[in-house]
């Protein structure tokens, strides 16, 4: 069976406790994942300023031409697992095995994570709004002829990771380049692709210091966000709730992202479809940023069957066909419970589910839910204004007044009006972290522009800074 160790400043370490993760269609114990304890965990997190060292030798210019580097070797090359290699190949099926998601969806999360890699110098220059990256090496500068000078916040930026999408991974890479250190600790299900980033940035020529990963529990993931100046936490409400009031945890909880189509637009809402199901169902709709509502001011229930007609050809296939399209469920009972509560919900009046048959598929020893469209009249039934992780969407209509008030916190809205005035008001309210005006699908993200908090901003601070020398 295949081992995970932990890595400690980037030096392997093989716990006594471990953890095993099985095959999703055979229920056999697969990967064993070394485990680290809070102890473990505070001890080392003691010396993160001397690895900060290690990643401040070297400049911005020398980290990205390394996170080049990486991207190749992440995506094409044999990096070491467990006293031998993984392939790329061999990493897909991986991932597969332990996640659910079908082995095409994990190659093209690859080639996300590469794109990010290969991408980083255009994904910096958003992150940090054209910034001379030379004043982060020197910690001062002269720009556009304005004195400025950022200080770092944090020793190593934790991060308590997520098993729903490979390419959420691409969230934090950016810190590499930033010359912060990393603290990861992966989701039960999914350690392979943190791992092998890390190998491949070791293998690009980044300090090993730079990655320490630590598979571990709850009290482990919590001694991470305590001790960490700056961290991301990723995970459901209940998970996210204690830390939404510490400035120190960036938040990726759920995203709630939606396709808003206001009444300019609806006369050509046909027009629309292909994007709406796109933005539902892209990567077996894992991902906070797949669409989960779409909330228009007439024509609902057209739009509702319209989406159920083109959702209802995507059905479950085995995880290694070329076209499967949706994720199986590492945990099976999760998937039951999920489709017995949204039954629970359309008890109550308000709302109409559109698919029909069984929503729970058994097939080639996997679970399956299939897409599901809820026609919403009322927009504070409980099922209008929710996500889950497969194609699930909720077709809300509300009048144009109420739009903007009725629609909730957001993490992506695509927003498709000729009214001025929505535009303005949508731009106005801070409920909504990446506003797309016109047919965007909302899975469809810009290296220039990140879709979820700001990494520059959360690892550095500006300071006021005066200098007499030059």
């Amino acid at each position: 069976m295949i081992h995970i160790p932990i890595l400690r400043a980037g030096r392997t370490y093989r716990s006594l406790k471990t953890v095993s993760v099985s095959h999703i269609k055979t229920g056999e114990p697969f990967v064993e994942v070394s485990q680290a304890n809070t102890g473990l965990i505070a001890k080392d997190l003691r010396d993160m300023s001397l690895h900060r060292q290690e990643l401040a030798e070297h400049t911005v210019a020398d980290l990205i031409a390394m996170c080049n580097a990486a991207a190749q070797f992440f995506t094409n090359g044999d990096l070491p697992l467990d006293g031998g290699t993984q392939s790329p190949t061999d990493y897909i099926k991986q991932v597969s095995g332990t996640t659910g998601l079908p082995e095409t969806l994990c190659h093209q999360n690859m080639l996300k994570i590469h794109g990010m890699l290969e991408n980083i110098e255009i994904v910096l220059d958003g992150l940090t709004r054209g910034l001379d990256l030379r004043v982060l090496d020197k910690g001062w500068g002269d720009q556009n002829g304005r004195m400025l000078s950022y200080v770092c916040e944090t020793d190593a930026l934790g991060a308590v990771l997520p098993s729903n999408s490979p390419g959420v991974h691409s969230l934090w890479i950016p810190a590499v380049a930033l010359k912060v250190p990393l603290v990861l600790k992966p989701g039960r299900e999914e350690p392979w692709t943190p791992y092998r980033i890390g190998q491949a940035f070791m293998t690009a020529g980044v300090p090993p210091e730079a990655f320490s990963f630590y598979p571990t529990d709850y009290p482990g993931a919590n001694e991470i966000l305590f001790r960490c100046g700056r961290s991301m936490l990723f995970g459901g409400g209940q998970t996210v709730a204690p830390w939404l009031n510490d400035h120190r945890v960036e938040i990726h909880g759920p995203g709630r992202s939606k396709i808003i189509i206001h009444d300019g637009q609806n006369g050509k809402w046909q027009e629309h479809i292909d994007l709406i199901v796109e933005s539902v169902s892209k990567n077996g709709g894992r991902s906070c940023i797949n669409a989960s509502g779409v909330w228009v001011t007439s024509h609902g229930s057209e739009i509702a069957e319209s989406i159920t007609d083109r959702l209802v050809s995507l059905e479950p296939k085995p995880l290694d066909h070329p076209e499967a399209g949706i994720a199986a469920w590492a945990n099976p009972k999760a998937a039951h419970c999920i489709s017995s509560l949204i039954d629970r919900h359309l008890k109550q009046p308000g709302a109409t589910e559109l698919t029909t048959g069984d929503r729970v598929v058994e097939l080639d020893g996997c679970t399956f839910l299939r897409p599901t469209v809820i026609w919403c009249e009322d927009p504070e039934h409980p099922l209008a204004n929710t996500e889950f992780p497969f194609p699930y969407v909720s077709v809300v209509e509300v009048p144009a007044a109420k739009l903007v008030e009725s629609i909730g916190a957001t993490l992506v809205a695509s927003v498709i009006t000729e009214d001025k005035k929505l535009t303005e008001a949508l731009l106005s309210i801070p409920l909504v972290d990446r506003l797309n005006l016109g047919a965007i699908p909302t899975n469809q993200i810009s290296w220039d522009s990140p879709h979820e908090g700001n990494l520059f901003e959360h690892l550095y601070r500006q300071r006021a800074f005066q200098s007499k020398t030059v």
